[in-house]
């Protein structure tokens, strides 16, 4: 769209109302579900047992909107993205009905896979949309908009989670997506491309529809790869010697999966995932940066209820209100963030500033992490999403904008791939890491971190007094691993951003 000319306030507003309801909704479903969801945890754990696993509720989620992201970009750059956004609004509710029915962890992350494999689509798709319709310069201030969807989901999620739990069961935190998949769809259906670039988008997927050549093996070697990958983490938490075979066998399937992976990659005609786009440089970057913040916010957004739960002993509605500040606090950091893009055109300063400060925060959170008020845990964490943040605005327009118009749906794809893979490793890597650190401690310790989970508050009143002692400073040291793992994460983030030329869009 460089080359046309600029659009009038009046026909960016008519183009606003026209797509950002359909795409607004389809993000509002994908960032409900995390956090709605994660409020959920600590029953779903309850009801089904398995403590150890119950990151793979999450994990699952993750790794199939990590295998969707790229399929989806590339399907929607060849067949129509509004086409591929019906098809990724069905499967999504499919897989939430699946996840409402399952009788096990095991197979409610199953469902979670299928779920997953839909809401992957969701965020690129819709970020797509609006990169089709809208000048760059501009796209920021629809960026910040989606940064108020991402608020109002956040703020949403944790109460609505936690109200549906304690009134109606877990459960039911998957069945609300129903309603919100059928309106983005039925808002889908009255989307239509902008009239200057019509039969040039018709043409490009035409052209692209009979280049398309789906890549089968690549997709079964990134399953090999990420996989194994996850389950050696889930057996490196138990520091025994009877899962070291199993776990180092795992390292080495995904190992050799991925050097077949990158091989394969560079000589599909059709790649699943484009080695050449991620090859520019503000495209990995941006990707690496995103990658960071997932792990960080995600993980922090699975585990902080249940130490809430666990360590500070608040119920499921009371853990919904504590939540707000996290789950919100990044979209308002991105809100704010958009538009000062918006108004400045500068980029990466941002997110380099906010994100080394929400690292600060975190070590602090590590260290104090059992003299911290519970009123006030909420609000630094709040403040560490708020940082985190920063980055979500400047990272979609920057790529984007480096990968050009003809690849936005695989620009938007790679983006949602760096941060569903980041979050999936980051989340399973805090579980690592929190789990470890308790076995590593006192193994008997971690047995009652499991009950108390398992058992809920009467699991803790059956405990003796040494029992509940040795319980908090197990679990004061594993949080505080945990968090320092997050920290570090966000760190990363923030070294990357300051690295980043700081360019003007």
């Amino acid at each position: 769209m460089s080359g046309a000319a600029p659009l009038s306030p009046a026909e960016l507003r008519r183009r606003f109302l026209r797509h950002f309801p359909a795409a607004g909704t389809a993000i509002f479903l994908a960032a409900l579900d995390q956090t709605i969801v994660a409020t959920a945890l600590p029953a779903i754990a309850a009801a089904l047992g398995e403590v150890e696993r119950l990151s793979w509720v999450m994990v699952g989620y993750l790794l199939a909107t990590t295998l969707a992201a790229p399929v989806y970009g590339k399907l929607g750059d060849a067949f129509g993205r509004r086409r591929m956004m019906l098809v990724a609004l069905g499967v999504t509710a499919a897989g939430s009905v699946a996840c409402a029915l399952a009788p096990s962890l095991t197979l409610l992350a199953a469902a979670r896979l299928v779920q997953g494999f839909g809401g992957g689509g969701l965020i690129a798709l819709a970020q797509a949309l609006i990169g089709e319709a809208i000048p760059p310069r501009e796209r920021i201030r629809f960026q910040a908009w989606f940064g108020g969807t991402y608020v109002l989901a956040n703020a949403l999620g944790p109460l609505v989670g936690g109200v549906l739990t304690q009134q109606f069961g877990w459960r039911a935190v998957f069945l609300v997506n129903l309603p919100v998949a059928a309106a983005a769809a039925v808002l889908t259906l009255r989307l239509r491309p902008p009239p200057e670039t019509a039969a040039a988008d018709a043409a490009r997927e035409a052209a692209a529809r009979r280049a398309f050549r789906a890549d089968w093996a690549g997709l079964a070697l990134f399953v090999a790869c990420v996989v194994p990958t996850m389950l050696a983490l889930e057996r490196a938490q138990k520091l025994s010697a009877e899962a070291l075979p199993f776990g180092l066998a795992c390292a080495a399937v995904a190992a050799a999966a991925g050097v077949l992976l990158i091989r394969q990659e560079r000589r599909a005609a059709d790649p699943l995932l484009p080695l050449g786009l991620l090859a520019i440089p503000a495209i990995w970057r941006g990707d690496a940066i995103a990658a960071c913040v997932g792990a960080a916010l995600v993980g922090l957004i699975t585990f902080v209820p249940v130490y809430l739960e666990v360590a500070r002993g608040i119920g499921p509605a009371q853990i919904g209100l504590a939540m707000l500040p996290l789950a919100a606090g990044g979209s308002v950091g991105a809100l704010a963030i958009g538009r000062l893009v918006a108004w400045s055109g500068r980029t990466m300063v941002f997110p380099a500033i906010g994100m080394g400060v929400a690292a600060a925060l975190l070590a602090a959170v590590a260290f104090a992490v059992g003299s911290i008020p519970t009123g006030a845990l909420p609000w630094v964490l709040g403040a560490v999403a708020f940082g985190l943040g920063t980055s979500f605005p400047v990272v979609q327009t920057t790529v984007q904008v480096a990968a050009g118009r003809e690849r936005l749906g695989q620009a938007a794809a790679s983006l949602q791939f760096a941060r569903a893979l980041g979050a999936a490793a980051g989340t399973a890597l805090m579980g690592v890491v929190l789990f470890a650190t308790l076995a590593a401690a006192d193994p008997a310790a971690a047995a009652l971190f499991a009950r108390r989970v398992g058992g809920g508050a009467a699991a803790l009143a059956a405990m003796t007094e040494a029992e509940r002692a040795a319980l908090g400073e197990a679990l004061a040291g594993g949080f505080r691993a945990a968090f320092l793992a997050a920290a570090l994460m966000a760190a990363a983030g923030a070294w990357l951003a300051a690295r980043a030329p700081d360019r003007r869009l």
